[in-house]
């Protein structure tokens, strides 16, 4: 079947950008008061995607973010383009589909945070006909190209993409994955070989210890890094434990701080957000992932996917004092 046209011209933001996220976001239906949707409550409209998250949480922090991908021609579309440029990422990148539909989730709360749940409306939407030929020329715009999991797992031509981006000559730029492996989207299949291939083809890698156990049956954070030994740097996250990174200088572990959790989606992305903004200010490894767990704490005390943070400079400062660190 032939594929129609995608409207509009991706032009690209002018000067070289810190980080360039490529990937689907969606309207994010969710209560307002944070009840479950069974209640009938009140919803309110947002948007949200892996990706996304991490632009625009990279923008509070001061960097300069882009990201890359389509969105229907549809209301959804344009409330979701308009809230993530109102975060300060630059969508000039981002194309509008007359034909296919903005995605759309649902966000069920739960008094239990980690036992939220999310429902996704996504098959035929306008970013899973993203393909090869949607990143052609970005090679080279950003320090960072950030992609996870999500990606691979939207359509054949969305994994098309994703091999592109991470075997492609990057004139500079560095990969950034996150495996993000969220067996729906994946219809029962488990995809280990698949993420595999591409974590090892990146520069820098986020998994979780949970995940990867999931997907390739490792029980350690060094049993990962035995597996994933090609990126210059990968960082296994253990939840409300630690986070340990691995690189060219050793291995670094950093506990998690005690948060009170309103809710855990979108901490992940605010992880990766503060450990790049890190990497990009020239940080260490055991600061690079302070600023991660710093950032993470402030969207899991949050009710949606972002938060309010200062710039990565402020919280450098932060991070350094370990008695602000804790309290924060």
């Amino acid at each position: 079947m032939e594929q129609p046209e995608v409207s509009g011209t991706a032009t690209g933001p002018a000067g070289r950008l810190d980080l360039l996220a490529i990937g689907e976001a969606m309207a994010l239906v969710t209560p307002a008061n944070g009840e479950r949707l069974d209640t009938r409550a009140q919803l309110a409209l947002r948007s949200g995607g892996a990706e996304s998250n991490v632009a625009a949480m990279m923008a509070a922090l001061g960097l300069r973010t882009a990201w890359l991908s389509a969105l229907g021609a549809d209301p959804l579309g344009d409330a979701v383009l308009s809230e993530i440029e109102g975060a300060g990422v630059d969508v000039s990148m981002v194309r509008r589909d007359p034909l296919r539909p903005t995605g759309v989730y649902f966000k069920s709360p739960d008094p239990d945070a980690s036992r939220t749940r999310v429902y996704y409306y996504r098959a035929g939407s306008a970013a899973s006909a993203l393909g090869p030929e949607s990143v052609e020329g970005v090679a080279g715009l950003a320090a960072i190209v950030h992609l996870s999991g999500v990606t691979v797992a939207l359509s054949p031509s969305c994994a098309a993409l994703v091999d592109h981006v991470v075997g492609q000559q990057r004139a500079g730029s560095m990969v950034s994955f996150d495996v993000n492996y969220r067996p729906a989207l994946w219809q029962g299949e488990t995809p280990a070989d698949r993420l595999l291939d591409v974590a090892q083809r990146c520069d820098i890698v986020f998994v979780g210890l949970d995940e990867a156990h999931a997907l390739w049956g490792t029980s350690s954070h060094a049993d990962v890094r035995a597996l994933v030994d090609k990126p210059a740097y990968l960082v296994v996250k253990d939840g409300a434990n630690c986070a340990v990174s691995f690189d060219s200088s050793g291995t670094c572990s950093e506990p998690a701080p005690f948060v009170e959790i309103v809710e855990v989606v979108g901490a992940g992305d605010a992880f990766a957000a503060g450990w790049l903004a890190a990497h990009l200010s020239g940080a260490a490894a055991s600061v690079k992932l302070r600023v991660g767990h710093w950032v993470a704490g402030q969207v899991l005390r949050s009710s949606g996917d972002l938060a309010d943070v200062p710039d990565v400079a402020s919280v450098l400062r932060t991070v350094a004092d370990p008695s602000r660190h804790a309290g924060s």
